[in-house]
Parts: structure tokens; sequence; C-alpha cells
């Protein structure tokens, strides 16, 4: 009985611990980390290194001496040579054979140098595409957090007007009964109350399919919630225009500007353009490796063998000892390949393997503008959101204002209810706008670190 409450309690206990990891809220860096950790693509990417490292290391064997040891039994039964005498013989006889021998290539016209310079090349590659598919993983996870944080304000936001709006029409009610509004008023503001409610269900159902964008990213458990960490408070419809500093959850230090453009592409560190150049290497190594065909070869082997032969039913044969020692052989040799002519494929081999060194150049050219590109355009975009976000927090301030008055005078009879309805939705949509900006700046300000060479995601 005691046995079984013990067993009860560590199972509830460790429900209990279950169910408060499943509660407790997901930050950005905690998001990236079980995308980078779960991606199929990372998990294939590790595979590939793995392939590649385990290339370097058949190079590496290449340059070490090959040797093979064999034993062979053989039954002869009616005519068969007779080792002993060299002639033919009738009975039945057991043959036994050992041999064990090496080699190894001392010239190959550096072939296996530069197979192993670009094995090395290769792993480096693997290394760099690794890291690579890992920050495109964060940088997905990034975008679909930012989504699920705007669709989250917005949700807030439709909320407050909601709230607002069922406050405004009881207010219009009253008005009504004592004269001081019509039943016009009370109409145009049951329609906004009836607008602002449709705004709230489109986005939590914005919310919803932003949620399980960011589980899909993630490659999170879609039955399992999933609640997050982010975000500012920036309030309705306040006084002021609230709290508009950035998220907390944005990674790192916010990076210095002093308004002039700094070197955003890192060449050394950027592991998409590592990926471009060490891929250009190996086909470097490679075409230099095919061009060592045309070489001669030079190779040594030495090795030993010994046998042992009877003959059935006869008694009379050597012992097994003394015909290992007494029919022990060794050899050395030296061979030398002269490569002639073999229908033009090393010819071939070659021209291929150049080809391919100049598209990688190619490749990475290209990828290198292609990034200066990208991250200029990061840089120009930062700056722009930010200074966005500065406008915006004004626009706000000064729409808040306009909405308190205009929804003062409609108390006091000065003016109507279309009137406060559009100072409303110019105030929502200038908080949608404000948070927008806030984001982004926030996205941008990753993708400029990340084009920096800079690690976004924690490991």
């Amino acid at each position: 009985m005691i046995k079984r409450m013990k067993a009860l309690l560590k199972i509830c206990l460790a429900m209990a611990v279950q169910q408060a990891s499943a509660q407790s809220d997901w930050t950005m860096q905690q998001c990236m980390q079980y995308a980078v950790q779960h991606n199929h693509e990372v998990k294939q990417a590790e595979l590939e290194l793995d392939n590649y490292k385990a290339s370097k290391t058949g190079a590496i064997g290449n340059f070490l001496p090959s040797v093979d040891a064999g034993i062979g039994a053989q039954y002869n039964f009616g005519r068969a040579i007779d080792p002993e005498t060299n002639g033919y013989t009738d009975v039945s006889t057991f043959y036994n054979g050992y041999q064990l021998s090496a080699s190894l290539p001392v010239f190959d016209g550096f072939s296996r140098l530069h197979a192993l310079k670009a094995a090395k090349a290769s792993e480096l590659m693997g290394r760099a595409s690794l890291r690579q598919r890992q920050d495109q993983t964060a940088l997905d996870v990034l975008q679909a957090y930012t989504s699920v944080a705007y669709y989250d304000g917005l949700v807030k936001m439709a909320e407050e007007k909601v709230e607002e709006t069922l406050l405004l029409l009881k207010q219009v009610k009253v008005l009504e009964e004592v004269g001081r509004k019509s039943a016009a008023d009370v109409a145009q503001v049951e329609s906004q109350q009836a607008e602002a409610d449709y705004e709230l269900t489109r986005q939590q159902n914005l919310y919803a399919s932003a949620i399980l964008e960011l589980k899909k990213a993630m490659n999170y458990p879609l039955g399992d919630s999933l609640s997050l960490e982010y975000i500012p408070n920036v309030g309705m419809f306040d006084s002021q225009c609230g709290n508009n500093s950035f998220p907390t959850w944005v990674i790192g230090s916010p990076l210095a500007t002093n308004g002039t453009q700094e070197k955003n592409l890192d060449n050394e560190r950027h592991p998409e353009l590592q990926v471009a150049r060490y891929r250009m290497q190996a086909s470097k190594h490679e075409w230099h490796q095919a061009r060592a065909s045309l070489y001669p070869s030079l190779s040594l082997s030495a090795g030993l063998s010994t046998t042992y032969y009877k003959t059935l039913h006869n008694d009379a044969a050597e012992t097994f000892r003394n015909q290992m020692k007494n029919n022990m052989g060794e050899y050395f040799g030296v061979s030398v390949n002269i490569p002639l002519f073999n229908r033009l494929q090393t010819l071939t081999s070659i021209r291929k393997a150049k080809n391919n060194y100049k598209i990688a150049q190619e490749a990475y050219d290209q990828k290198q503008l292609e990034l200066a590109k990208l991250s200029s355009e990061a840089w120009q975009d930062w700056q722009g959101y930010q200074k966005q976000t500065i406008q915006m927090e004004k626009k706000v301030e000064a729409d808040s204002i306009a909405y308190q008055l205009t929804r003062r005078q409609f108390e006091e009879g000065l003016a109507t209810a279309i009137d406060l309805h559009t100072t409303s939705a110019q105030l929502l949509n200038s908080k949608a706008t404000l948070l927008q900006c806030q984001l982004m700046a926030m996205v941008k300000e990753q993708l400029v670190r990340y084009y920096k060479g800079e690690t976004i995601w924690t490991e």
C-alpha cells in the first residue's frame, strides 16, 4: 500500500512539473532554440556534416599503407598436380596457403594531397552550411514570432475598442433618456459597437493563424498550447501614447548608430558566403586532383606467403610447422604506372572539374553581390523604421489627444457620432502602424546582425 502511494505521488509530481513547464511563457530565444534543435533540415545538415568528416578521414587514410591477409584451403579429388614433385597424381590431397601483403603509393601526381585539401574544404563547407541552416531557421521563427506579436497587439487594441464602444453606448443611451442625444446617435454608436466586435473576431482569427505558423516554423506540436512572452503594452485610448519602447524580447543590445552606414556584410563570418567560398576551394582542389591523373604513379609493395600440403591417408608428410617454415617466401616490388591513352576520359574529367571550379567562382561572386545588396537594404530599412517609429509616436500622441477632445465634444453635443468614429479609427490605425514600425525595426536590426555574421540565437 505504501509503495502504491509513493508511485502515485511520483506520477502526480511529474504531471505537475510537466503542466507547469507547459504553462510557462516562451521567450523569443526559447522559440529559436527549440526550432533549431527540432528542425528537420538542421538535422539533415548535421548528418551531411558527418559525411564530410567521414570523407576527410578517408582522405587521410589514403596516405597510409594498405595491408591484406589471406588464408586458403583446398581439397583435391582425382587428377591434380603434386606440389612436391610438380607432377600429376591421382590421390586426394589437402592444400593450405597463407599470405600477407602490403602496398604503399609513393607518388600519384599529388592526387591524394589535393583530395585531402578538398575534403577539408568540404568539411568547412558543411559546418558553414549547418550554421546557415540554423540561422535561417532562427530567422523564420523571428518572422513568425513577430507576426504573432503584431496580431496579439491588434487583438488587445480591438478588445479595448470593444470595451470603449460598450461604455460609450451606455453613455449615449443615458443621454438619449434625458433628451441630449437622438435615436440616430444611438444607432450610430451601436453600429460602431458591432463593427468593433467584428474587428475583434477578425483579429483573433488572424492571431490564431499566426500561432499556427509559428508552431510550424518551430516544428512544435500543433495540438499543444504555446504561451508567449513579448510585446510592450501600448494602450489604445490612453491620454498619452503609452509605453512605446522596444519589446524586451529583442535579442542583444541595440546596435549603435551614428547616422552613417557601416560595413554591413562580413565576408569572413557570414555563413552563406562561407559555404560558397569553401565550395569554390573544394572545386579547385578537385580540379587539381583530376589533373594529377596525367602524371605517372609510383607504388611499393611487399609481402610474404607460405603453404602446407598433405596427401590424404599418408602419414609420411612433413609436419605443419616445418612446412610453414620451409615454404615461407617473401617479396618486395616497385611498380610504375604511366598513363598513355584512356579514350580521352582523363581530359574529359579535367575539363569538367575546371568548369565546376569556374562555376563555383561565379556563384561566390554572385552570392557576395546579392548579400551586399540585402545587407544594405536591411540597414536602410532599420534606419527608416527607427525614424518612422519616432514619427508615429508623435502621431499617436496627437491622435489620442484629438480623440479625447472629440469624445468630450460628443458628450457635450458639439460633435457627431461620425466624428467620434473617424477620430477613433484614426487613432486605432496610428497605434497599429506604430506597433508595426516597432516590430519591423526589431526584425531589421536582427537582419543587420545576421549580415554582420553575428549569431542571432543562443545555443
